[in-house]
């Protein structure tokens, strides 16, 4: 993990899910899977749009021209962990593949982060959008 998101993720969680800097204000999630390849958890921080009973994530890697790591992560082990504020529950991530759907979420995540239009400009790939599912206990 890199040292920025070390330090994101401990302010959120020192924080009570509040983050200063370039997040400030913004919805922040923080997302562990299992690894892919390696089985290990990892931990992530995203920025998340509320959707209703589930949230949504985007898999979005800043425009890059491929997938961050953690989407492999979810698409070999949909179940996941989810942080938003103090809260921590046990969840199911599903990929959004009805393209109307996930291009109107998609639209709502740049109304309220105007830099994930930037980062669709950025890349041919067509960016993954997840619905976030809280398991029921």
């Amino acid at each position: 993990m890199s040292d920025f998101n070390t330090q994101v993720i401990e302010e959120f969680r020192a924080n009570g899910g509040k983050v200063g800097g370039m997040f400030e204000g913004a919805p922040m999630v923080i997302l562990t899977t299992t690894g892919a390849k390696s089985g290990n958890s990892v931990t992530n921080p995203l920025m998340y749009l509320p959707d209703g009973d589930r949230i949504v994530i985007i898999a979005s890697n800043a425009g890059a021209d491929k997938h961050p790591a953690w989407y492999y992560n979810i698409k070999a082990n949909p179940e996941i962990t989810i942080e938003i504020g103090t809260e921590k529950y046990q969840a199911t991530a599903e990929e959004v593949t009805d393209r109307a759907e996930r291009d109107a979420l998609y639209a709502r995540m740049v109304e309220i982060a105007e830099g994930f239009a930037e980062y669709e400009r950025k890349t041919d790939r067509l960016i993954p959008v997840f619905a976030v599912t809280r398991k029921q206990s």
